[in-house]
């Protein structure tokens, strides 16, 4: 009698599975919209069969779930962390690059070539009434708009690159937090499946956090096995490195720890200070290859691989923010130079040799003066206060010391000296005193518009359309790898939604399968019931 029982039990365990299946379709459907989820399946093996006591074979037991598997492809994960920590780096400096575009204003009417026209249009209306008053006042304005163009964006750069530091500092406590999330799920992690039990759910939201870290720098994440737990399993623990260290070390975290240079470990000269370096937070140094992190270095940082003479340190080799204040700075010091002074450095040795002087301002005499050698452009001091030529030179001695003066000038303390914005009237135009018709110091100066010798580049002009055009070619470089790097990753997380996202499609079709599995071995038990009943009534009544 109890042989006849086993049919019963048979169709009781299809119960159960297909109840099982049913279960694992519903948690799959109602995780259809949460992030990073993937799509789980059950483990439906063929139970274990009994051996015929008359030897005539086995004596199938019907089926049984032994498991939950979660449907993961490990090697799409390894790619997209991969790809995704270029995707964080170049869309990081594709859009810093985007708004240096935006300062910079170029082309546009209230951009540095209008400005710069402006002036110097006032000057040629000047020469042809070198006693126009109002002529004078307009080269006086025009020429402070000039200055404070170059003060206003100086001043926008250094703003911008406090706020990339700022960047900086909240990237890093993210990463820390990360980090400690992570840490915490492996611990969940580990004890669950020690257990024996399988920890999907929990595996999908630490993929979830690596994901995220993944675009901040330059991780790899793995499982190590480090032996074998009792009951024979590999004993596995995850790790993330960056750069070789240690992150995360299954149950251990390493944070990361910020430190704010001190004046004498400036990366470059034009750097404002306090900014952060990153270390660990045990002191070891480290480097950061990729992410947003490396993007916003970059750009807070990058000198084009300049090294800072004052104490050795070199900067990043890319054209970041204290690229655009070096060249800024170069600018308003040659410029002034050579309005100034007549000179032009023709060999670039960047000595003031006394062959390379022309005609400057502070050779010409101004309207009804005796006086000569004013500087036109000074620098501001205490109080930001425009300097007049006698403190700009103030014991500058020989050439060489006027040189060292203008090596001061930055674009944030460009100024109109402080003589010529008290009595315009010293704005210089002749060689000769008393002379009304004589405008040589004037004609020398509107010819230093088109003097090809004063950069590198060619002309003033010609000068900064070469900083505009670096800076446009890097923001369309950044933006065409920000853009490549992002089809890829939109490839990968396709691929990956195509094996591990749930579709309502495939879920329903489960859903019908193991309803007309549950309802068969219900129907299976209910005819055994009758036969039971019918035999039981039979044989007993």
């Amino acid at each position: 009698m109890s042989g006849s029982f086993f049919g019963l039990n048979v169709a009781v365990r299809g119960l159960f599975a297909a109840q099982r299946n049913l279960d694992i379709v519903n948690h799959n459907l109602n995780n259809i919209n949460t992030p990073g989820y993937s799509r789980q399946q059950a483990i439906q093996v063929a139970s274990r069969p009994l051996a015929l006591t008359d030897g005539t074979g086995m004596l199938g037991t019907g089926s049984e779930v032994i498991g939950v598997q979660r449907m993961r492809d490990e090697y799409l994960d390894f790619k997209f962390w991969s790809e995704n920590l270029s995707y964080g780096e170049w869309s990081v400096k594709k859009e810093i690059l985007s708004d240096l575009e935006v300062l910079f204003n170029e082309p546009s009417n209230s951009g540095f070539t209008a400005i710069m026209s402006n002036f110097f249009d006032s000057l040629q209306e000047l020469a042809k009434d070198p006693s126009s008053a109002a002529v004078r006042s307009l080269v006086r304005q025009n020429a402070v708009t000039l200055t404070r163009f170059f003060n206003n964006l100086a001043t926008s750069l250094e703003e911008m690159q406090y706020d990339i530091n700022y960047r900086i500092q909240t990237k890093v406590e993210e990463i820390n937090s990360l980090a400690v999330q992570i840490q915490q799920l492996n611990r969940q992690i580990y004890i669950t499946e020690l257990s024996g039990n399988a920890a999907n759910d929990m595996r999908d939201q630490r993929t979830v956090l690596v994901d995220k870290l993944s675009k901040l720098i330059n991780i790899e994440a793995y499982e190590v096995v480090v032996g074998y737990t009792p009951d024979g399993k590999e004993d596995k623990h995850f790790v993330i490195t960056v750069s070789g260290k240690a992150l995360v070390d299954h149950f251990t975290v390493s944070t990361l720890a910020l430190e704010q240079r001190d004046a004498d470990h400036k990366v470059n000269r034009e750097d404002i200070p306090g900014l952060y370096e990153i270390r660990w937070a045990d002191g070891n140094k480290l480097t950061v290859k990729g992410g947003e992190l490396r993007g916003l270095l970059d750009l807070r940082d990058g000198n084009e691989g300049s090294v800072n003479p004052d104490n050795g340190l070199v900067s990043p080799n890319y054209k970041g923010i204290p690229y655009y204040i070096k060249k800024l700075n170069e600018f308003v010091r040659v410029f002034a130079r050579a309005f100034n002074e007549g000179y032009i450095d023709l060999d670039g040795d960047k000595a003031f040799d006394a062959d390379e002087f022309g005609t400057g301002h502070a050779s010409g005499y101004g309207y009804n003066s005796s006086q000569t050698g004013i500087r036109f452009f000074t620098m501001t001091g205490e109080g930001r206060q425009p300097m007049s030529t006698s403190e700009f030179l103030k014991n500058a001695s020989g050439l060489e010391g006027i040189y060292d003066a203008y090596e001061k000038i930055t674009a944030k303390n460009f100024s109109v000296s402080a003589d010529i914005l008290n009595d315009y009237n010293l704005i210089a135009v002749s060689d000769g005193l008393g002379e009304a018709g004589n405008i040589n110091v004037l004609n020398a100066l509107l010819a230093l518009r088109r003097n090809t010798d004063m950069f590198p580049e060619g002309a003033p002009e010609d000068f900064m359309k070469s900083i505009v055009t670096i800076m446009g070619v890097d923001s369309q470089q950044a933006g065409n790898y920000s853009a490549n790097q992002k089809t890829v990753v939109d490839q990968i997380v396709n691929r990956r939604l195509s094996y591990s996202g749930v579709s309502i499609d495939e879920e329903i079709t489960n859903l019908v399968r193991f309803q007309h599995a549950y309802n068969a071995a219900a129907k299976m038990i209910q005819t055994i019931s009758e036969i039971y009943e019918t035999l039981i009534n039979k044989l007993f009544v």
